[in-house]
């Protein structure tokens, strides 16, 4: 596999009482049926151990600062954390019209989807860092969509996390095929993933059998994580600080269930 790294450090205190350790970021290049993808992995240098890995799948703007700041936080929390690239390469969407364009591409072929998907956690499972048997995904908006289609192929991950994202595929979840655990927090009251998308979600998860939990925030509308999402939230995609908090430290106590041995 063709692969090139640009190693970049930043000195963080990880937590009280610890000597300072750095988190180190790389960006890597990797491919999927011929197209290179730019991803981005982030860890800390306290230990040389393996520890879980989490891939970050990012919302339809393409792969930009806030999934690369995830990726540090969750460095931070002890993970290896990969934001992984499903456009390609220098496709970064520049307005919402080009962003809606690339983002089509893979809800109208969900096959191709889960292929991207899939090259970013083998990926970061060839890290060697990285605890193959404790892995884990969580995405935003369209990457929310992307890490359930993670979860609904059989991939071998022990979590998922969707945050505000869309529910419904073209290839619901068969019963004893999803492997791992589900976490879905979702705005109360998002115009863009309404409530028939939520049931029609919740019978899928309640037939195929799955382990999952649906988190739903007050007041909360589609983008309650992303600040570029603006604070109005009668726009229908608002950020907003308590479930973005909340949310976070829900998937920190998932994760600690999912990936303890």
């Amino acid at each position: 596999m063709h692969r090139h790294r640009v190693l970049i450090c930043t000195l963080l205190t990880l937590s009280a009482g610890l000597a300072p350790a750095a988190v180190v970021t790389e960006t890597v290049l990797y491919e999927h049926d011929g197209v290179t993808l730019e991803g981005y992995i982030a860890h800390d240098d306290a230990t040389g151990e393996q520890r879980p890995g989490v891939l970050v799948v990012h919302q339809w703007m393409g792969l930009s600062d806030n999934e690369r700041m995830r990726a540090e936080m969750l460095a931070e929390l002890g993970y290896v954390a990969l934001a992984v690239d499903i456009y390609g390469q220098g496709v970064r969407p520049e307005n919402t019209d080009q962003a809606r364009e690339q983002a089509m591409k893979y809800y109208g072929d969900r096959e191709l989807y889960r292929g991207r998907l899939a090259a970013g956690l083998a990926e970061l499972v060839d890290h060697r860092l990285v605890d193959a048997r404790r892995t884990a995904a969580i995405g935003y908006c369209f990457g929310g969509a992307g890490v359930l289609e993670l979860a609904r192929s059989g991939a071998d991950v022990r979590g998922v996390v969707s945050f505000h994202g869309n529910l419904d595929t073209t290839m619901p979840a068969e019963r004893g095929e999803v492997a791992a655990s589900v976490l879905v927090c979702h705005g109360a009251v998002d115009p863009y993933v309404p409530a028939e998308q939520v049931q029609a979600f919740l019978e899928e998860m309640e037939t195929a059998a799955v382990d999952y939990q649906l988190m739903m925030y007050g007041g909360a509308v589609h983008a309650f994580t992303q600040k570029g999402a603006g604070d109005d939230p009668s726009r229908g995609a608002a950020y907003q600080a308590t479930a973005d908090r909340r949310s976070w430290r829900l998937m920190r106590d998932f994760f600690a269930e999912v990936l303890d041995d």
